[in-house]
């Protein structure tokens, strides 16, 4: 007398939207055709979305048994003739909170710490994951220098904490252009208790890109495809590739090559960042040009590049259908972003909070690096938490100037007397 079919994520949140087919649509219409169910957002005019189809194969006896669910729409449709992801246009369909898988690995939300060159070590990441991070993934790491066991590389920029296990994966990215030193690197990572690999094949910087690696890949796309292969031949995990639309603007050659990834190294996702590498961060993403890779890439896509407040976020990974988002320079200081794009907070920090939170990394930074080296090693990440507390620019050089952390905790213990007795 008619079927039911259960679709998951209807337009209220969490709920199931029910869409009954009439009576008329038998075993006869299954048997013979593929059917697209189509259903509208009700608070949108003229909304209908193509939610799935039904294949031909489902004849008389899976319609008379209703046990055997046969109209199950997954929640991530993909077209029966080519089976690309599809891309739903309307909102309430996807959420930067839903659980999506990544080469079989579980991941609780769709929001990821990029990796950070020079910063993105053990507690960066750990850091990532107390806000809600789904996926955090390394500083950029040599293959060479993991290759010939530099005990540097291999000791600290290699180390995973068990704390950061927790809520989703671990990935160490790595770069290099020798597929054979790559292939013995990828092992070693894995032994390191790596979740998966991500390579490096979008630095835009000079000394990376004169010897091969980063984004000069994207202009030799045959040895890009071995160095994957090798990756993920050598370390038996999933393989991701960051990298971006090209070496100069108005460049498409990051397209061609990822979807050569995919389809010959097997690369599980692609990281992209619709910016060419000849711009580093200056201009805007091309939004259109991520669609598109969406739309075409037999993978999920992962999308990078000014990244920086919830309503652009947000607005990104609606525009763009992309599966998950990822997190570089707007999270600087700024843990808090983790947690307001997954509705575990609407405010900002407050100003202590943000003391709380740097009291925190310099904890942190000791205990990874020893006070001496720590001292220095913050330099960098002092400006971020003094731009984010309201500092001056002079506050920053004088947290710059410091040699320990103790010098730099009592500069900013003055400052914040000063600001109280203002």
């Amino acid at each position: 007398d008619g079927l039911e079919v259960g679709l998951e994520g209807g337009p209220e949140p969490g709920g199931v939207t029910l869409i009954p087919l009439p009576g008329e649509i038998g075993a006869d219409v299954l048997a013979d055709a593929s059917l697209e169910l189509r259903g509208g957002a009700p608070d949108e005019p003229g909304g209908e979305v193509l939610l799935g189809q039904v294949p031909a194969v489902l004849g008389e006896d899976a319609h008379a048994d209703a046990d055997a669910d046969p109209l199950a729409v997954d929640q991530d449709p993909v077209a029966v003739e080519d089976h690309q992801h599809t891309r739903l246009p309307y909102g309430d369909v996807r959420s930067l909170t839903d659980p999506w898988t990544l080469g079989g690995l579980p991941i609780p939300n769709r929001v990821v710490l990029a990796p950070l060159a020079g910063i993105g070590n053990w507690f960066v990441r750990l850091q990532a994951k107390r806000y809600g991070a789904g996926m955090v993934v390394s500083e950029m790491v040599s293959s060479f220098g993991v290759h010939h066991a530099n005990e540097k590389t291999c000791t600290e920029m290699l180390r995973i904490e068990p704390a950061e296990r927790r809520g989703g994966p671990v990935a160490i990215q790595l770069f290099g252009q020798e597929p054979e030193v790559m292939r013995s690197a990828a092992a070693r990572v894995a032994q390191a208790g790596a979740d998966l690999i991500d390579l490096n094949m979008g630095c835009p910087v000079p000394k990376v890109c004169k010897t091969g690696a980063g984004a000069a890949l994207i202009d030799d796309p045959d040895r890009a495809v071995a160095v994957a292969r090798a990756a993920r031949e050598g370390s038996q995990l999933p393989v991701t590739v960051k990298l971006r639309s090209g070496r100069k603007p108005g460049s498409r050659d990051g397209l061609d090559l990822a979807h050569r990834l995919v389809d010959e190294a097997g690369v599980a996702a692609i990281g992209f960042h619709p910016r060419s590498a000849q711009v580093h961060h200056k201009g805007s993403p091309d939004l259109d040009l991520a669609r598109e890779l969406v739309e075409t890439l037999n993978a999920p896509v992962i999308l990078s590049g000014a990244m920086n407040d919830p309503a652009s976020i947000t607005a990104a990974f609606e525009h763009t259908g992309c599966e998950a988002v990822m997190l570089a320079r707007g999270a600087l200081g700024n843990p808090w972003l983790f947690a307001r794009l997954l509705g575990l907070r609407d405010e900002e920090p407050t100003a202590r909070e943000i003391v709380d939170e740097l009291e925190w990394v310099m904890e942190r930074a000791v205990e990874h690096l020893g006070e001496r080296r720590a001292g220095r090693y913050l330099r960098k990440f002092y400006p971020w938490y003094v731009d984010r507390l309201g500092g001056s620019k002079a506050l920053q050089a004088a947290m710059q100037a410091t040699d320990t952390i103790d010098e730099a905790r009592a500069v900013l213990k003055a400052a914040g007397e000063l600001s109280a007795a203002a």
